[in-house]
C-alpha cells in the first residue's frame, strides 16, 4: 500500500501519454493524405519565420489588447508546466519538492511560477469577458456553433483550474510556506486555510496536486479535439508556411508546359509525346476535396486556432457575402477528420462515402466571392493560408466542370478568340485613336 500512490500515478502518466501519442499518430497520418509538395527551400528564411512567429508572437501583437494578453498566457503557460518536471519525479518515486535542494534558486523559479500563474489567470479572465460578455463579432459569426464557440470557453476554464490549483497547491503546502521563499503570491491564499487542521491542509494540498497533474494530461489530450492544437503546430505549421511573395499563385506545371509549347513555333501539336517524357498529368485539376490538396494545406487546417482575424480583416465578409477565411480552414479540417475516421473504420483503406470538401462542406459562393486580395493570410498570426485552398477549389471548378461564373467565362472566351478580355477583335483594337 505505500507504494500505491505511485503505481496509480504512474498508470495515469503512461495512459495519458500513450493516448496522446496515439493521436498524434493518427494526425501526421491525416496530414500526410495531403499531395506532396516540396518545402525544403529558402531554409534559412523558414528558420526565421518560425522563431519570429510561433516563438516570438510578432503577428499576434499587431492587435495589442489581445497580443499582450496572449503572450501572457503563452509564456507563463509555457514556463509553468516546467515544474511538471518535478511533480513527475515526485510523482514517481515518492519524493516532495525534489528541486527544493537547490534553496534560493528553488525559491526564486516559484515565485516567479506563481506570480505567472496569477497573470495567466487575470489575463484568461479579460479573454472570457471580451468573448462572453463583450462578445467581440468576430467570435460570434455564423460559423462559431455550438462547438466552436464552447471549445474556446472550455479552454479558458481549463486554465483558470490549472492555475488555481497551482497557487493553491502552493499554499496548503506547510514545508513550502515556513521555507518562506518563492511564496509571493500563495502566501496571501495560505490565511484563507487558517482554521485547518495540518492534516486537512495535507489533504488539501495532495488533492489539489493530483488534480493540477491530471488536469495537465487531460488537458494534452484534449488539444486533439480541440482548435488549441495550435499550441503544438503553430512551429511547423510557420517553418512550412509561404516564404514566396503572397501575391505569387503557384502554377500548374502541366499547364504551363502546355502553354510553352503553343508559344513554340517550332512544336508539332499532334506529335505524340516522347517515350522517355516522364512528366505526369494530374488526374485532377485543382482540388474537389482535402485529398486533392498539399498535406501542407491540411497542416494548415489543423493548425487553425479559430481566432477570426482572417474573417474580420476579409472584404468580402465585411460587404455580407457569404465568404468566411476561418470557415473555409474548418471546414478543410472537419472534412479530413471525417475521411480519417472512415479510414479508421474500414481498416486503414477510404471507403467512398459520396462526400467531397466542395459541395458538402464548401459552396461554390463562397468560393466565387473571394478577391484574392491576401488579406487574410496577412492577417493569419501562424501563418495558415486559406486562399491557397480556394484557389485550387476554383482551379477545380473551372479546369474541371467549367463551372465558372458567367462573367468570367465571358473573360476567357474572349481571350480564346480575340487573344484579349475585351470582346473586340484584334483588327479593331486600335480604333480608338482615331476618335
Amino acid at each position: 500500500m505505500e507504494y500505491l500512490p505511485n503505481i496509480l500515478f504512474a498508470i495515469a502518466l503512461i495512459a495519458g501519454i500513450g493516448y496522446f501519442a496515439k493521436n498524434v499518430k493518427k494526425l501526421i497520418r491525416n496530414i500526410k493524405l495531403g499531395k506532396a509538395v516540396d518545402v525544403s527551400d529558402h531554409k534559412k528564411q523558414r528558420w526565421q519565420n518560425m522563431i519570429r512567429i510561433a516563438l516570438g508572437q510578432s503577428k499576434m501583437v499587431r492587435r495589442p489588447v489581445a497580443g499582450i494578453l496572449h503572450v501572457i498566457v503563452y509564456i507563463g503557460f509555457v514556463i509553468i508546466n516546467i515544474e511538471v518536471l518535478e511533480i513527475i519525479i515526485d510523482g514517481l518515486f515518492g519524493t516532495h519538492r525534489v528541486f527544493s535542494s537547490l534553496g534560493s534558486f528553488y525559491g526564486f523559479l516559484i515565485g516567479s511560477f506563481e506570480i505567472l500563474a496569477l497573470l495567466v489567470f487575470v489575463a484568461v479572465i479579460v479573454f472570457w469577458i471580451r468573448r462572453n460578455v463583450i462578445k467581440l463579432q468576430r467570435f460570434w459569426k455564423a460559423e462559431m456553433t455550438s462547438w466552436p464557440k464552447n471549445d474556446g470557453n472550455f479552454i479558458l476554464y481549463f486554465e483558470m483550474v490549472l492555475m488555481a490549483l497551482f497557487l493553491i497547491m502552493n499554499a496548503t503546502d506547510i514545508p513550502f510556506q515556513n521555507m518562506e521563499s518563492g511564496n509571493v503570491i500563495s502566501q496571501f491564499i495560505a490565511p484563507w486555510f487558517n482554521g485547518a487542521s495540518e492534516s486537512t491542509l495535507h489533504i488539501i494540498e495532495r488533492l489539489a496536486w493530483w488534480l493540477h497533474i491530471l488536469g495537465i494530461l487531460v488537458f494534452l489530450n484534449y488539444l486533439y479535439f480541440s482548435k488549441h492544437l495550435h499550441i503544438l503546430l503553430a512551429f511547423p505549421n510557420t517553418y512550412y508556411g509561404k516564404v514566396k511573395p503572397k501575391g505569387q499563385l503557384n502554377n500548374l506545371e502541366s499547364v504551363t508546359n502546355e502553354v510553352k509549347m503553343m508559344m513554340d513555333p517550332n512544336a508539332d501539336p499532334f506529335a505524340a509525346p516522347a517515350e522517355n517524357d516522364t512528366e505526369d498529368v494530374p488526374e485532377k485539376f485543382g482540388a474537389s476535396d482535402v485529398t486533392d490538396l498539399s498535406w501542407v494545406q491540411l497542416l494548415n487546417a489543423y493548425t487553425c486556432t479559430e481566432c477570426g482575424r482572417c474573417t474580420s480583416e476579409c472584404p468580402a465578409n465585411q460587404t455580407g457575402k457569404k465568404l468566411s477565411p476561418r470557415k473555409i480552414m474548418m471546414d478543410t479540417r472537419d472534412r479530413l477528420e471525417e475521411v480519417g475516421k472512415n479510414i479508421d473504420a474500414n481498416n486503414g483503406e477510404f471507403k467512398d462515402d459520396g462526400k467531397q470538401l466542395l459541395g458538402d462542406y464548401i459552396s461554390n459562393e463562397e468560393l466565387w466571392a473571394c478577391t484574392t486580395c491576401n488579406a487574410c493570410v496577412e492577417a493569419c498570426p501562424v501563418s495558415i493560408d486559406p486562399l491557397s485552398i480556394i484557389v485550387e477549389m476554383r482551379r477545380y471548378l473551372v479546369m474541371e466542370q467549367s463551372a465558372a461564373p458567367m462573367e468570367l467565362n465571358n473573360m476567357m472566351t474572349n481571350i480564346e478568340n480575340n487573344g484579349a478580355p475585351w470582346p473586340y477583335n484584334q483588327m479593331d483594337r486600335l480604333n480608338w485613336k482615331d476618335e
